[in-house]
């Protein structure tokens, strides 16, 4: 019996100061096997602006996340495509149970689920945006506004910006908060 193969693979291990989870990887992400690969979604641009990453990195460059200490996942590791187009157990209780038993398993000190409906799929339908009460073990645990270009007219960066403030006063991150020239 063949194993199932995940869409992108998994960017988990201990020892994280940072992961991001999404529901499941698009579909521009699961032909140029890269997280985050459309051109207008703001993932990247994000992460730079907000002093998480030290430099613009490419969607390819994901692998090198893992040097600065974050990691990479989705709620479904085996199907790819919009929300509204996973097939309806894709998303569903077990796949919420094995996102919640790996991050336990490797205890990142944040999650931020990178939309509304990845943050309610595990932490319930009624999550807000924001830092979560509820935590996975030890896991801190955070709902972010989506950076998909479908979600722009829910965009505000404060949320992000507020996570990669709590990353870095764990000393996680050793960039400015600012970006670039520390504006």
């Amino acid at each position: 019996m063949k194993a199932k193969r995940h869409i992108l693979p998994e960017r988990l291990r201990p020892g994280l100061k940072l992961v991001f989870c999404g529901t499941a990887a698009g579909r521009k992400s699961a032909l140029e096997q890269a997280y985050y690969a459309h051109g207008q979604n703001k993932f990247w641009k994000t992460l730079h602006r907000t002093g998480l990453t030290p430099r613009l990195f490419a969607p390819q460059d994901y692998p090198l996340l893992d040097e600065l200490g974050i990691g990479l996942t989705d709620i479904a590791k085996f199907v790819f495509g919009m929300d509204h187009q996973l097939p309806k157990d894709a998303l569903g209780t077990e796949a919420a149970e094995a996102l919640r038993k790996r991050i336990k398993k490797f205890a990142p000190r944040h999650l931020a689920f990178t939309s509304l409906n990845a943050g309610r799929t595990v932490m319930g339908k009624s999550a807000k945006a924001g830092e979560q009460s509820e935590r996975l073990g030890e896991t801190r645990v955070w709902i972010l506004p989506s950076p998909s270009p479908l979600a722009d007219n829910h965009w505000d960066i404060q949320p992000w910006q507020k996570l990669a403030k709590a990353v870095k006063s764990d000393g996680n991150v050793a960039v400015t908060l600012d970006g670039p020239g520390g504006r």
